[in-house]
């Protein structure tokens, strides 16, 4: 049985998205199937997830899902959510797999992965896709707290935050109020997943990905995502609401 599954609370506000393609998933795997198995009873492209013993000794990892088309997968939260993401994003998992694979040509695997392939390794680890009006981009873009969770607050309504890293995910599990995401800005007028996926994969240019274009966003702040963010002084800890350097925090 792969550990965690059960702690899941399927009715939180961030897996509203995930909920209805993984808790069937989650549900098989409680009831005995192999972790690999149940996501390939369930999965809609042509890649099939394998036991982590499937990867040969010396092979790299990226290289073998981009050669052989299969997801090693061991039992537990995190692949349990890198397989669900490969289900929901099916062409930007195989685009981001595709840079992976050809920076490991180009530069090999080594000690230092390289701007591209950090970022590429923090986006699907921890990244987050947020579809937002400007005055929001642009308070969080400049980590004004106090204006993004305060006098802008109801333009919360009008945004659409999607997590999209399977650690992310996983840490999100048991909340703790200092998870934050590596948030990555959707700026085309999507609204069906698979439209979101195609852009997104479009997206994910190397040159973007190496400009690490991320905006920290510590998520247990965003409004309806947890009741504890109701409470005055919440945004107040500056150790987990950091300011940019050279700005000060607004109090609440």
């Amino acid at each position: 049985m792969a550990p965690g599954l059960t702690d899941i609370d399927w009715s939180v506000p961030w897996l509203a998205p995930w909920r209805a393609l993984g808790e069937p998933v989650a549900r098989e795997v409680l009831a005995g199937w192999p972790q690999h198995e149940a996501l390939n009873r369930a999965v809609r492209a042509p890649l099939r997830f394998v036991p982590q013993s499937a990867l040969p000794a010396g092979v790299a990892y990226e290289r073998h899902i981009f050669e052989q088309g299969q997801v090693p997968t061991r039992e537990g939260l995190h692949d349990f959510y890198n397989g669900l993401c490969w289900m929901l994003f099916p062409q930007a998992k195989r685009r981001l797999n595709q840079l992976q694979a050809a920076e490991i040509v180009a530069a090999g695997v080594g000690a230092v992965r390289g701007p591209v392939r950090d970022a590429i390794t923090v986006f699907d680890e921890n990244a987050a896709l947020l579809q937002a009006p400007e005055a929001l981009w642009q308070a969080l873009a400049a980590r004004d707290w106090g204006r993004l969770f305060g006098e802008l607050r109801p333009l919360w309504g009008q945004a659409r935050l999607l997590l999209f890293g399977h650690a992310l995910l996983e840490k999100l599990v048991a909340p703790y109020k200092s998870v934050t995401a590596h948030v990555w800005r959707v700026e085309a007028a999507v609204d069906a997943m698979a439209e979101l996926d195609t852009w997104l994969a479009a997206d994910l240019t190397p040159a973007k990905l190496a400009a690490k274009p991320f905006a920290p966003l510590p998520v247990l702040g965003v409004p309806g995502w947890w009741p504890a963010n109701e409470a005055p002084g919440f945004y107040e800890d500056d150790q987990v609401f950091r300011p940019a350097r050279g700005r000060r925090t607004v109090a609440q």
